[in-house]
């Protein structure tokens, strides 16, 4: 199902994967590089519903519109929190995440998206080269249970490269997976077994959150 919905910076839409009992939902938004076309976005709507969870992915107004840049990180947010509002009314406990740019934007509003937990994928811990830029507060201070799930070789941020979490929070390294959690064929891991491996852990930490039931 596909929906636009208004917000103050212009039209998102919604395409939304439902489960057929869901027990969560799970917004994703995408990247600053692209949309919800990304691998591991597609990969979670087509495998989690038959996990009981309904998977909402979140295409943002400047994407709608068909603009190559995005704009400053508070019009992502202002977009996406009337987004997440709407979808949190339809009942079953919301999670908010999304990719990159997305996960940044699900870290800064969870508490205020009244969502019970946050899913970071390829969190973009700092510019390519530029680990003195860290991102990592708006990680730090999601004030929820959060999921990061990074590449290892993941040119904004390696898994070593992460500050001790905080309780509540849980990191899982994808073993050679870029930004995009793309492996390179020398990899002893395909891509196929790669994608699995990241949809599992997604689900089986959904299935742990005490918030959500």
């Amino acid at each position: 199902m596909q929906k636009l919905v208004p917000t103050p910076v212009g039209d998102a839409r919604v395409t939304t994967f439902a489960a057929e009992r869901p027990r969560v939902l799970l917004a994703l938004g995408h990247g600053a590089g692209g949309g919800v076309e990304a691998r591991d976005l597609q990969a979670l709507a087509a495998a989690l519903p038959a996990r009981g969870v309904s998977v909402a992915l979140v295409e943002q107004p400047w994407r709608v519109a068909g603009k190559k840049l995005g704009p400053a990180p508070k019009t992502l947010d202002e977009a996406w929190l009337p987004v997440v509002a709407g979808l949190a009314a339809e009942g079953p406990p919301l999670v908010v995440g999304g990719r990159s740019a997305g996960a940044r934007v699900a870290c800064r509003t969870g508490l205020a998206s009244g969502a019970a937990a946050v899913l970071a994928l390829a969190f973009p811990l700092h510019p390519p080269g530029k680990p003195e830029k860290s991102r990592a507060e708006e990680l730090l201070n999601s004030g929820l249970p959060t999921l990061v799930v990074q590449g290892g070789a993941d040119t904004f941020g390696t898994p070593e490269e992460f500050p001790v979490l905080p309780e509540g929070h849980r990191l899982v390294e994808v073993p050679y997976g870029s930004h995009g959690f793309v492996v390179p064929k020398r990899a002893p891991v395909g891509q196929e077994e790669t994608l699995e491996a990241l949809v599992a852990a997604v689900g089986d930490w959904l299935g742990s959150v005490p918030s959500i039931g």
